[in-house]
């Protein structure tokens, strides 16, 4: 099974428990470092997560996954809490990600940059709504967006 094939079964198993416990699925990843094998799942709810949260999910998860038995080589299996500086991903990551200071990098520049912090004022149509710290306010269109993440300003 691939790497992507994997990422998908995993989450389509794990996304039903995640949300029964009270949590957001943000993403499932599948990577080999080194010698290892990890398959990460990344959760998160308002106000964080902890450890225990993460531990929680892990314990509802195992028994599915050793049940399932999508990965045909010996990995190590984490849960954890997916940052502060998460990349928006979903949908539901823009919805619930108004209001917040963000990141973003574009392949190309758009009117001479290539970077730009904001408050992420929504997703509309494909196009990514930001307000600069300058009071401007910003749309790059969704496919010119190479990466957009959740920021702390300091």
């Amino acid at each position: 099974m691939s790497r992507s094939q994997v990422e998908q079964v995993v989450t389509e198993l794990a996304e039903p428990e995640v949300s029964d416990l009270g949590y957001d699925l943000i993403d499932v990843e599948f990577t080999k470092e080194g010698r290892h094998f990890f398959l990460r799942v990344y959760i998160d709810k308002p106000g964080g997560v902890t450890i225990d949260d993460c531990q929680k999910v892990a314990e509802r998860l195992n028994p599915l996954l050793d049940a399932a038995d999508p990965i045909n080589q010996q990995y190590i299996f984490e849960v954890s809490s997916p940052g502060a500086e998460r990349p928006l991903k979903t949908e539901r990551d823009f919805e619930l990600g108004k209001g917040r200071f963000v990141h973003v990098n574009t392949y190309a520049p758009i009117n001479g940059a290539k970077e730009f912090e904001g408050v992420l004022l929504g997703k509309q149509n494909g196009v990514v709504s930001l307000e600069l710290d300058e009071g401007e306010t910003i749309g790059i269109p969704e496919d010119k967006i190479a990466k957009i993440r959740f920021a702390i300003r300091f």
